[in-house]
């Protein structure tokens, strides 16, 4: 049997809805203003927040509109403050006022453990930021186009990952805070795949 958690951790050592009213929507001026908070509550079942593409949105100050806009733009733009993107369970960006941290254009990186009852943050910084793997955050979205504000899924210049997107499906498909579902083969096949490559040689159990 795949151990999940492991899975999201090794991937991340190697690598929310529309608002339905005017009256529902957050008030573009105080939210602009309002300071970013994130803590271990901010991070739920990936597959709750918005999917665009092959990665997941939410948005911590309830502009989740304003992110999702950016998110499926064909012509890139600058996240709102609020702004959180992930890909799989364990690692995620949220986007902090302007001038907060200019180096990664306001961007903080963040690692986490997730369990059934929630996550845990292993690491969160900037530019300084190593995964527990060693590997650099920042390092590989550096090289996106400022266009995209340093998100990768449309920014061909960012470092590749060796993770394959059924891989990143499957990930995200099995983060253990959603309801289980049973995964295409290919998912399956791919984790199956990611497992293997994460396990110790046979000297080293």
């Amino acid at each position: 049997m795949l151990d999940i958690r492991n899975l999201l951790r090794a991937a991340a050592g190697t690598a929310a809805l529309l608002v339905s009213s005017a009256c529902s929507q957050p008030d573009s001026k105080q939210e602009s203003r309002a300071e970013v908070v994130v803590n271990e509550s901010t991070f739920r079942c990936i597959r709750d927040m918005t999917k665009v593409r092959g990665f997941f949105v939410d948005n911590v100050l309830g502009n989740v509109a304003a992110t999702v806009a950016v998110a499926q733009s064909a012509t890139g733009g600058t996240y709102p403050p609020g702004s959180l993107v992930q890909v799989i369970p364990t690692t995620a960006m949220v986007k902090h006022q302007a001038g907060h941290n200019p180096e990664t254009n306001d961007w903080e990186f963040i690692e986490l453990d997730v369990k059934a009852d929630g996550a845990t943050i292993l690491g969160r910084g900037y530019a300084e930021l190593n995964m527990r793997s060693g590997l650099n955050c920042f390092t590989c979205h550096k090289p996106a186009k400022a266009t995209w504000d340093l998100i990768c899924d449309q920014a061909k210049d960012c470092l590749p990952i060796p993770l394959t997107p059924a891989m990143l499906r499957g990930l995200a498909n099995t983060d253990p805070r959603c309801p289980k579902i049973t995964l295409p083969q290919e998912q399956v096949e791919a984790l199956a795949v990611l497992a293997a490559r994460s396990s110790p040689p046979a000297s080293e159990k």
